[in-house]
């Protein structure tokens, strides 16, 4: 049976180097990244977009973006992640919120959830939060399913 996998991460990603991310995807996303594998990934700038980009050029895994409203309304960085990876992204799912607010992200971050088998989460370094990167690891212990807990 093939994985289903959510990948969750901090949008503050910038106090690292590209190559540490694509060291620390290497290390982590790539065990899992078999061509049966399937991703879901959120729509934005950061882990989502890093992991984006690492998994399009690294494996032959499915890949689905999920965005709460739609991609038209993600920041650039990420609109340009999503076309420069579009070849090998299999779904994108427009989950058309009428308004971009902490529960519409949530809302984004279960439907992930919901869909995989397991979750990763790439949080920033430090104390567990309240941020969107906790909310969906604890929302996947809620569920019963493995989670990879990864500190950036």
């Amino acid at each position: 049976m093939p994985l289903a996998v959510a990948i969750t991460g901090t949008r503050s990603t910038g106090h690292r180097e590209l190559d540490w991310y694509a060291d620390l995807f290497t290390t982590y996303l790539a065990p899992f990244a078999s061509d049966d594998a399937h991703f879901y990934i959120g729509g934005a700038v950061g882990i989502d977009s890093l992991s984006l980009l690492w998994l399009a050029g690294n494996s032959k895994s499915q890949i689905t973006i999920v965005a709460p409203a739609t991609v038209g309304q993600q920041p650039a960085e990420a609109r340009q992640a999503i076309a420069r990876c579009r070849d090998r992204i299999g779904e994108i799912v427009e989950l058309g919120a009428a308004k971009l607010h902490t529960p519409t992200y949530f809302a984004r971050n279960r439907w992930m959830v919901d869909h995989a088998a397991m979750v990763i989460g790439f949080p920033r370094d430090g104390v567990e939060g309240a941020s969107g990167t906790w909310q969906t690891i604890n929302y996947g212990a809620s569920q019963g399913k493995p989670r990879l807990i990864v500190p950036v």
